[in-house]
């Protein structure tokens, strides 16, 4: 057995503090507002955008991708991709996320369930593909679409959209090891089981699709979408189809964050979408939006500390159906942007007042926008097109774009846009930031090194 020398007590004491002294000097980088608040919050200007990206037929190698895109200024790549690391055929790429330590990048494919990890702290700006895992839905005990991939500490929690026996909603949370190891499948409330859940309304629908934490709470908040059925049909198909549009979730679910019990189930009519938590200490509200009913909906805690749920605003004219997609809530708890589909627009609201948001702003983006993407200091706003493959427009409003505005509180200035066909990559997705600055994945493989070679 070996044990440290403790005449090197010393030495390793030096490599922890220089290690300290180099994380403290780090320049800042820039993180998203809807990031997991276990990972470590920095700001300031982010150096790469990571797209997962949609293999599309008949463009380039046809294959999902993660794509970087250099968004320093003062780099002489401002604005152009610095490279694509394809992962073989089409899964449906559509969620990402870092693990807490924020040195690799967890990729899911809806359609084929495996999820791709990728290494972004050796080079971040030449991510390596390090593992894949193909046996999600065994593993799981039959969850089907890994969609939202969020940081706890030293783990993954990964939502499910559907499931391997009927390809329906009902579906559940999964947790993994940031090392790639099954921990457990925790399956959401329904009907028939409530798993403890207090049923508040008229549905217990057991879908998912989002899912966000307020530690400080003890609380998770989860959302819900549709099966794997609706998902991979054709968008105009599904629209005229009675019994497709009948297979939607309509809840909110509060969960016990560290036993991952759930607490109660919500009604929220018209597949609520992502959910984004309040930053401020005192803030204890998240925020979704109905993609069918355009509405936003405020998860609040109320003055007896019970959850309850609302809907507070309409998010354009809900007759026409925008289909509210993405949202994006700033750091300082004063801003919701949204994200509308079929018009290609994004709002602004103002939520000082998180009981009653009132728009403030609205830009055309594109034929079609999905998600938005806002930095820390709230200066800057990147949004991609693709929704689903099978749900994008068609022909000329087949649009697919990576876009980078700068908000100066008043006006959206676009910065760049690249036109992903033009450059034969495909459909781009969702982002992730990325930095130079990641100095964990050094601090501990030094410290490893140096107790190793103790005695």
């Amino acid at each position: 057995m070996n044990t440290v020398n403790p005449r090197l007590y010393p030495s390793i004491r030096a490599i922890l503090f220089g290690l300290t002294t180099m994380a403290a000097l780090a320049p800042a980088n820039a993180d998203e507002t809807c990031a997991s608040p276990y990972m470590k919050k920095i700001t300031g200007q982010e150096d790469y955008v990571y797209v997962w990206t949609l293999g599309e037929e008949g463009i380039g190698d046809e294959q999902d991708k993660l794509v970087t895109v250099d968004v320093n200024p003062k780099s002489g790549h401002y604005g152009k991709i610095v490279g694509s690391l394809s992962v073989g055929g089409r899964n449906e790429a559509h969620h990402s996320d870092f693990t807490d330590d924020r040195q690799y990048l967890w990729a899911g494919g809806l359609d084929t369930s495996k999820i791709f990890i990728f290494d972004v702290h050796g080079d971040p700006s030449k991510p390596k593909l390090h593992k894949t895992l193909g046996d999600f839905v065994a593993k799981s005990g039959g969850v089907v679409g890994p969609h939202t991939l969020y940081a706890l500490p030293g783990r993954m929690l990964i939502t499910g959209l559907s499931n391997n026996k009927d390809h329906g909603g009902r579906t559940a949370l999964v947790e993994y090891t940031n090392e790639g190891e099954y921990i457990a499948t925790h399956w959401m409330p329904t009907d028939s089981d409530l798993r403890g859940a207090v049923k508040t309304g008229q549905y217990a629908d057991g879908y998912d699709y989002d899912v966000r934490a307020l530690p400080r709470k003890n609380l998770l908040v989860s959302s819900s979408f549709t099966g794997w059925n609706n998902y991979m049909m054709d968008f105009g198909k599904m629209l005229a189809d009675p019994q497709a549009m009948k297979r939607f979730g309509n809840t909110v679910v509060t969960w016990d964050l560290h036993t991952k019990q759930p607490k109660k189930v919500f009604d929220v009519p018209g597949a609520p979408l992502e959910i984004r938590c309040a930053w401020g200490e005192t803030h204890n509200y998240c925020f979704t939006s109905t993609a069918l009913t355009s509405k936003i909906w405020l998860i609040y805690e109320d003055g007896k500390g019970e959850w309850q749920a609302k809907s507070v605003a309409d998010i354009g004219d809900p007759s026409k159906v925008p289909l509210p997609v993405d949202i994006s809530i700033s750091n300082d708890d004063k801003l919701l942007w949204v994200n509308t589909f079929m018009d290609g627009n994004t709002r602004a609201f103002d939520i000082s007042d998180p009981q009653q948001p009132k728009q403030v702003y609205e830009k055309h983006i594109g034929a079609q926008v999905n998600m938005v993407s806002s930095s820390w200091d709230g200066k800057r706003l990147y949004y991609t097109s693709s929704l689903l493959a099978n749900w994008d427009k068609k022909g000329k409003d087949n649009e697919q774009f990576l876009k980078l505005y700068h908000w100066d509180g008043k006006e959206l200035k676009e910065q760049f846009a690249i036109d992903f066909h033009a450059e034969k990559l495909g459909r781009p997705h969702q982002m992730r930031f990325g930095a130079h600055a990641l100095y964990s994945g050094l601090a501990k493989q030094q410290v490893g090194q140096a107790l190793a070679k103790a005695e």
